[in-house]
């Protein structure tokens, strides 16, 4: 396995990120294009990465170098809890059809996105990454964890079999440019912004929060989790999952508080404790990324009023 501890340089290299047009393949694509790198980016815009047979002929065509798989279905707790079979098929047929072309077509590395809510409930925090599947999953996501968790051992087993030098990053939540803003399948950063804007300009007097305000989140900029991804690109060839995250904290309560600042609205929030919480503390350990020399640069404050102002650019698109 020496080959695998080799530094990679994305240069010069065909890259396919795997959900280009999700918020994180999105993030990915302007930081290559930041760092001036001479790639040719692969476009799969009609491919169906739920079909396998679509799968492996669009790979046998061209042949990738690098693959980021940022592919997934997501939502929010509501949209877990009615949507499970989506949720785990989907994510499942997505990581198995693109982890397997990817040894078929030789590959030199594939970067797979899991998710911190693999992390079983009611475990120490910071969170290290030795304490996957030692314990519990948090009920309101589950579906989608085993989809991730499966995701990632597919990974580990390709590389303990034949060698692939495939790795997976867990990010903590994230929010910014690109995200979905879906009603009832938002994720928490996209919904309060939406709901606080509107209410706004709808000079409501009440926004509305789902749950007692009083869980802790840890929330990562995707511009920051992008640059994260290249960089362990080339210079990360592991085979244990390595977190991503600010290693900070903020209450719901506060994170809401943030939002109506950042929106300038000037009504009142109020906490709607007959909706679920979900896992109460979930803070990612980052010594591992840390020491290798990746720090996350973007303060909850700046990366709110990015965010806000994207979303402001883009509303038209946003409310289609």
């Amino acid at each position: 396995m020496e080959e695998l501890k080799k530094k990679i340089e994305l240069k010069n290299k065909k890259i396919w990120i795997a959900g280009k047009t999700g918020m994180v393949g999105q993030a990915i694509l302007r930081q290559l294009i930041k760092k001036n790198y001479n790639i040719k980016l692969l476009d799969s815009k009609t491919l169906d990465l739920r079909r396998q047979k679509d799968v492996e002929a669009w790979m046998e065509k061209n042949k990738p170098d690098i693959v980021f798989l940022a592919a997934a279905k997501v939502g929010g707790i509501l949209a877990n809890d009615k949507y499970p079979v989506n949720f785990i098929e989907d994510n499942l047929l997505i990581s198995l059809n693109v982890i397997r072309s990817s040894y078929l077509n030789k590959v030199e590395k594939l970067i797979y996105l899991g998710s911190s809510c693999i992390y079983p409930t009611n475990i120490k925090n910071p969170i290290t990454e030795d304490l996957i599947l030692n314990g519990s999953l948090e009920p309101t996501n589950q579906w989608y964890a085993l989809a991730k968790i499966s995701g990632m051992k597919i990974c580990e087993a390709y590389r303990k079999q034949f060698g692939c030098n495939f790795i997976t990053l867990l990010p903590s939540n994230l929010y910014g440019p690109g995200d979905n803003f879906h009603k009832q399948n938002s994720h928490v950063p996209a919904a309060l912004i939406d709901r606080f804007h509107f209410a706004k300009e709808k000079q409501e007097k009440t926004v509305l929060v789902w749950g007692s305000g009083k869980p802790l989140r840890e929330f990562l900029f995707v511009d920051d989790m992008a640059e994260a991804c290249i960089f362990l690109a080339e210079s990360y060839n592991s085979n244990e999952p390595i977190n991503v995250g600010t290693g900070k904290e903020i209450s719901i309560k506060e994170f809401a508080q943030l939002i109506k600042k950042t929106t300038s609205y000037k009504g009142k929030i109020i906490f709607d404790k007959t909706k679920p919480d979900g896992i109460y503390r979930k803070l990612l350990n980052v010594k591992k990324i840390n020491k290798l020399g990746w720090i996350a640069k973007t303060t909850i404050e700046i990366g709110l009023k990015k965010y806000y102002k994207w979303y402001l650019d883009n509303l038209d698109k946003i409310r289609r």
